[in-house]
Parts: structure tokens; C-alpha cells; sequence
């Protein structure tokens, strides 16, 4: 089985004083349709932008992206 990459950014985006996609995505250089892309699991960002978004949600990458077995 593949494991697959899940995330809760959204989560973490609302519990952070509910930043937006468009804050984020300024905030780390990229795209708010990055942003939005990676919260529907369409897009796996790169170790650079997982650690960017981390640093600014103020938690681990760990606690944004996780792997999951695929059924």
C-alpha cells in the first residue's frame, strides 16, 4: 500500500486567528490557488514551503502534513 500525504492546514489556518489563503500564501511566496490546491490534496508542497507554512502557523510540519495508508 502507498501511504498519501493528508493535511489539516485548513485547520491550522483557523486556529491561528483565522489567516486566509491569501495571507498565507504571501506570508510563505506563493499563490493563494497554491495554498488552496495543497488544502484539497491536489498539491504536495515542497520541504521549503511545508517548513515556511509551519513557521508561519507557529507549529511543526507534522502537525499540518501527515501520511496515511491508502485503502
Amino acid at each position: 500500500m502507498e501511504k498519501e500525504l493528508t493535511n489539516k492546514l485548513k485547520l491550522k489556518r483557523l486556529e491561528n486567528g483565522d489567516i486566509t489563503q491569501e495571507e498565507l500564501a504571501k506570508k510563505t511566496g506563493v499563490s493563494r490557488q497554491t495554498i488552496n490546491a495543497i488544502e484539497k490534496g491536489k498539491f504536495n508542497p515542497s520541504v521549503k514551503l511545508a517548513l515556511k507554512m509551519a513557521k508561519v502557523l507557529n507549529c511543526r510540519v507534522e502537525d499540518i502534513f501527515q501520511l496515511s495508508e491508502e485503502e
